[in-house]
């Protein structure tokens, strides 16, 4: 049997509305794949911005609770200062004190504490650290004496 020549390229051509579907296919796939990293990018951003409107809030209620215990220190100075004590102390009865009013009380046994000598009067001596030998021997030394010793030998 004897097969005529026929050019098969012309017999499988394609069929033009197939090579639309093919070109409308990537399209849609490219339009979805951006999509998609569009999508990506605004979560990312979206998340970013979040994070940093909390960083900010967070700032905000460190500086204003800084600032209230910046007030409370300055309330408890002045209540606690020497004057304010004294004007209280006066309103709840008590007076200066003076000499006739003091009484002392001996207590048997009892001693004193020593002040504290904070002056550097003299420095205390320090002694040399006691290094062994062989850490003062550098690896030359070290190698030269191990040659001298099998030369001896």
């Amino acid at each position: 049997m004897n097969i005529p020549n026929i050019n098969f390229i012309h017999a499988y051509r394609v069929a033009p509305w197939r090579v639309q579907r093919q070109w409308i296919g990537n399209a849609l796939l490219l339009v979805v794949v951006l999509a998609l990293v569009a999508g990506l990018y605004l979560n990312v951003t979206s998340r970013t911005a979040i994070a940093g409107r909390e960083i900010q809030d967070l700032m905000s209620a460190i500086a204003i609770s800084q600032q209230t215990s910046s007030d409370l220190h300055t309330q408890l100075a002045s209540l606690t200062s020497a004057s304010a004590m004294e004007q209280r102390a006066r309103l709840l009865g008590f007076r200066p004190v003076t000499s006739e009013d003091l009484q002392y009380l001996v207590v048997p046994g009892y001693v004193a504490p020593e002040p504290v000598n904070l002056s550097s009067n003299a420095l205390p001596q320090l002694s040399a650290l006691t290094i062994p030998p062989e850490y003062n021997q550098s690896l030359l030394d070290w190698l030269d004496d191990r040659i001298a010793s099998r030369r001896a030998q």
